[in-house]
């Protein structure tokens, strides 16, 4: 499982030209599900994405996590991020995992974030969705757990 963070001073879903999520400071999380992941890799990924310190202190360090600073999460579903794009120039989504097993991952991953009391919107799985973010800083992390391997 691997989720693409970056810290937003505002974000956005659409579908359809409709508004589905939105958020103002926090973050803009592009998920994607493995072939294999478990549930605890899950609620591992979820923890270590609320407890990430980047955002800064009265000292201007990066020593805050979301919930010190009243920060919310846009969760967005992305099987992409699973591509393989080391043969040829079309990528290989052999690695994603299925929706019958990643749409129940992707809804415990937002379910751990908000047990740890934080604000979740979402995108809406196999949705052809329009993003827009203000990336703040910008700061963008990539997390992981499991075996993401190609």
């Amino acid at each position: 499982m691997k989720a693409v963070v970056q810290r937003v001073s505002e974000a956005a879903v659409r579908i359809d030209g409709e508004l589905v999520g939105a958020i103002e400071k926090g973050f803009l999380v592009l998920l994607g599900v493995w072939s294999g992941d478990k549930e605890e890799d899950c609620r591992w990924l979820a923890d270590k994405v609320a407890q990430l310190r980047v955002f800064e202190d009265e000292n201007g360090k990066l020593n805050k996590a979301l919930a010190d600073v009243g920060g919310s999460v846009l969760v967005v579903p992305n099987f992409t991020i699973a591509g393989d794009c080391r043969k040829g120039n079309r990528p290989s989504f052999i690695k994603a995992e299925r929706p019958e097993r990643a749409v129940p991952l992707f809804e415990l991953f937002k379910e751990t974030l908000r047990g740890r009391g934080l604000t979740v919107e979402s995108g809406v799985f196999g949705a052809d969705m329009k993003v827009s973010l203000v990336n703040d800083g910008p700061i963008t992390l990539i997390v992981e757990k499991g075996d993401n391997s190609f």
